[in-house]
């Protein structure tokens, strides 16, 4: 994902990652300054955090599991700015 993604158009941006069935189980993704990081904690000054199964999450990032679909049916939880939410699905693609 970081090796792809066009930050270019973010200015800043903070998602907490939860994984429900796996450890560790949480990282976090911040775009700062149209750079991206990747750590393995908890970001508590995020914009949101999206909880999901690690194997869906990775089906999302391999483009295989829509995150509108995802959110609508319940395999993806979002606590905080869904717009937010939204904004990150995007730099999956």
């Amino acid at each position: 994902m970081a090796e792809k993604a066009d930050v270019s158009n973010v200015d800043f941006l903070a998602v907490q990652v939860n994984l429900t069935d796996t450890e560790p189980n949480v990282f976090y993704v911040e775009v700062k300054d149209h750079k991206i990081n990747v750590e393995p904690y908890d970001y508590h000054d995020r914009n949101c955090a999206i909880t999901i199964k690690s194997d869906d999450f990775n089906k999302l990032i391999s483009g295989k599991l829509d995150p509108v679909a995802a959110f609508t049916i319940g395999k993806l939880k979002v606590d905080g700015d869904v717009g937010k939410a939204l904004e990150f699905s995007k730099l999956l693609k």
